[in-house]
């Protein structure tokens, strides 16, 4: 090979090599970073066992604020299923979940934030809140 056929071939490598490793776009068919969607999730044991932990979670956090603000009309929250979830891989594993949830015996849709981080044994709840609706406005 002589010298020039050597560059060439070194740049194209490079430009190969640069092109794949600088296209986050999508490796696999999912983007990378993004969120995937969780597909069969009412029968989906893990899926349902973490929006009821999501569920308790908030409940127990009601609990502490009623002792602290010593008030007792706090209505808690009783665990239907989990309706929709996505995943996103962060420090650990991020579930988002939108859920239904008695309050007062009336069905409602609330969404919750999860991190699961495994090599730490830890659950934390990010976020949780009721699902926006049309009423809400």
């Amino acid at each position: 090979m002589t010298k020039s056929t050597k560059i060439i071939s070194f740049l194209i490598t490079l430009f190969i090599i640069t092109s794949f490793c600088s296209t986050p776009s999508k490796v696999l068919g999912r983007k990378v970073g993004g969120r995937s969607p969780i597909k069969d999730v009412k029968t989906n044991k893990k899926i349902q066992e973490l929006g009821k932990y999501c569920v308790e979670e908030y409940n127990q956090s009601l609990r502490k604020y009623n002792h602290i603000m010593q008030k007792d009309n706090v209505e808690f929250l009783i665990f239907a299923e989990v309706v929709e979830a996505e995943t996103q891989v962060v420090s650990g594993i991020k579930y988002y979940l939108k859920m239904s949830a008695f309050t007062s015996g009336t069905p409602k849709i609330f969404d919750a934030e999860l991190v699961i981080k495994s090599w730490e044994k830890k659950k934390e709840l990010v976020h949780f809140s009721p699902f926006p609706t049309n009423d809400d406005n």
